[in-house]
């Protein structure tokens, strides 16, 4: 697979979220993936992954990402500067936030591991 390839799988995994669709999302992942955010903590495995996105989904029915420029970052890795927007269901309040997020992907085009970092500033 080349790097081109890891962008189109990075822009296509932005887009079903985006599209909030869960399903096809959770079929981009290897069963051990694991997925490390400053904002949700540290996941192992593809079901743990989808059980949280599940739930984040919930909180943030409304959620959108917007995406810039996406970035090769090795052989098989791109990264990407993100703003979020949506609003917390529990609360009614708008939310932001901004992030640079990493998406490791195997030989095969499937996720084996994401990194979502806060901005520096935060």
């Amino acid at each position: 697979m080349n790097a081109a390839k890891c962008v189109d799988l990075a822009k296509t995994y932005v887009a079903l979220s985006n599209s909030h669709n869960l399903q096809h999302i959770a079929l981009m992942f290897i069963d051990e993936a694991t997925y490390h955010s400053s904002y949700s903590g540290e996941l192992k495995g593809s079901p743990a992954i989808n059980e949280m996105m599940v739930s984040f989904f919930s909180r943030f029915p409304d959620v959108h990402w917007d995406v810039p420029e996406y970035r090769i970052t090795g052989d098989l890795s791109v990264e990407f500067e993100f703003t979020m927007n949506a609003t917390d269901a529990t609360s009614r309040k708008r939310v932001e936030r901004r992030g640079l997020e990493q998406i490791n992907f195997t030989a095969d085009g499937l996720i084996s591991h994401i990194a979502v970092h806060k901005p520096n500033k935060e």
